[in-house]
């Protein structure tokens, strides 16, 4: 989490200063909520209002820390100093400093999940308009990196879009599960704090209950909302890695906006390299290095020990913020990709009629040819292609086991590319509804 690498939005989420004041917030509403119960007096509650509009001191709270060794008390003590010790002495009553931890900490995921959202949904609008731009520009399609048969830009741009419109779904189903809180005192049996100040408390920072906590929020929530994290990364880097192939120069049927000024290598002035998906490529790792830790912070010792404490202190800001960012740069990647459509035809004519070899073999077929038979012939004009260069449709039209069955109409009829995009439509239908 550097500066390189972060938006001030989420950063500022996981600031100690505003972490004091999700802290102090919860602390008061608690005390509202036990005003209202009758077990601390209405005035004493509504004293520790008066630090609403204060300045909590970072500072401050580390001096007292140095000496307590122990966060929550360094700031209850920090907040007596703003309110006075009368109006302070009701304060966290019944509660364990996990009820102001977890609870807090859920705020700051629901928060950044928030923006996680957003993020998204700039990126869905980026992959539509360009999945619309090139519904019809067709590229070859490649399985294990080698020519296999025609496709559209537009349906690479398109499948981009369903993968995150389900990461989408996933970052909503992760923020419900993480939005809960828990006010239940020591390991979790509420014998110190009324259950009702939990419901208060969780009402007015908008989360829910915990259904029943220990001393502690269950982690498996946690480890879920990181796992989804963990599996948008991912998504990310398949986009990347499939611009990065793209703008790579034998292939170069697309390539990321290069602006006026910018320069490629500090060696080689030509150079136009895609830095950003490489970047990309690298902060997915760092998400996705989130996910182990908070899936082995699940098994706590008992009720609570604070082993997950470390780690979350750390991924908690990592993973969001890295995440953010990510989000943001592939908005801005897809946004100005520049496409060469005549880049992607010649690439698809290299091999001269060579990726329109399926449909000779089940023309062959439909004729009456056993699919075995069928397919040494195929291949065996395909494999001159491969080796001498040859073309492919004069090759077929030079076979005498082709011809007898094919005609010369019937063998250019089957490098029609329109034959390939003639479902496009209904594939942007499934994907983006009627109006695909």
């Amino acid at each position: 989490m550097i500066p390189r690498y972060s938006r001030p939005e989420m950063v500022a989420i996981w600031s100690p200063e505003t972490k004091f004041r999700i802290w102090y917030e919860i602390e008061a509403h608690a005390c509202d909520a036990l005003a209202e119960l009758g077990v601390i007096p209405k005035e004493n509650a509504e004293a520790v209002w008066k630090a609403k509009d204060a300045t909590f001191d970072v500072a401050r709270i580390d001096e007292i820390e140095a000496v307590t060794k122990h966060d929550v008390i360094a700031f209850l003590t920090h907040l007596a100093e703003i309110i006075g010790p009368e109006a302070a002495r009701f304060v966290h009553q019944g509660m364990t400093s996990s009820d102001v931890l977890d609870t807090c900490f859920n705020v700051q995921l629901v928060r950044a999940s928030d923006i996680l959202i957003e993020d998204m949904q700039a990126l869905l609008a980026a992959l539509k308009r360009r999945a619309h731009e090139h519904k019809m520009t067709v590229r070859i399609g490649r399985s294990h990196g080698i020519h296999a048969e025609p496709t559209t830009m537009g349906l690479t741009f398109a499948r981009f879009y369903a993968e995150m419109d389900r990461n989408l779904d996933r970052l909503k189903k992760a923020r419900k599960e993480i939005a809960t809180g828990a006010i239940s005192g020591a390991v979790g049996t509420f014998a110190n704090i009324d259950p009702r100040v939990e419901e208060h408390v969780c009402r007015m920072m908008g989360l829910e209950p915990e259904p029943i906590s220990t001393q502690i929020i269950p982690r498996d929530r946690h480890a879920a909302f990181f796992a989804a994290l963990g599996v948008v990364a991912s998504s990310i880097e398949n986009v990347a890695v499939e611009i990065r192939h793209m703008q790579r120069t034998e292939v170069l049927e697309a390539e990321e906006f290069f602006s006026k000024g910018q320069k490629g290598s500090s060696a080689m002035p030509h150079k136009r390299n895609p830095v950003l998906s490489e970047n990309l490529t690298g902060l997915a790792r760092l998400v996705r290095m989130t996910v182990i830790p908070a899936m082995e912070n699940v098994a706590l010792w008992h009720e609570r020990d604070i082993s997950h404490s470390s780690v979350e202190r750390n991924i908690g800001p990592d993973a969001t913020v890295t995440l953010d960012f990510a989000l943001a740069r592939l908005t801005g990647v897809i946004d100005k990709l520049v496409i060469y459509p005549e880049n992607m035809m010649r690439n698809l004519d290299r091999f001269r009629g060579l990726v329109h070899s399926q449909r000779v073999l089940l023309a062959l077929t439909q004729k009456g040819i056993s699919r075995e038979d069928a397919y040494r012939i195929v291949q065996r004009n395909a494999m001159k292609v491969w080796e001498e260069g040859k073309d492919f449709m004069e090759e077929l039209k030079a076979d005498p086991e082709v011809t007898a069955v094919l005609t010369e109409e019937e063998i250019e009829e089957k490098f029609d590319l329109a034959y390939h995009t003639k479902h496009v439509d209904t594939i942007f239908a499934r994907v983006f509804g009627e109006e695909g």
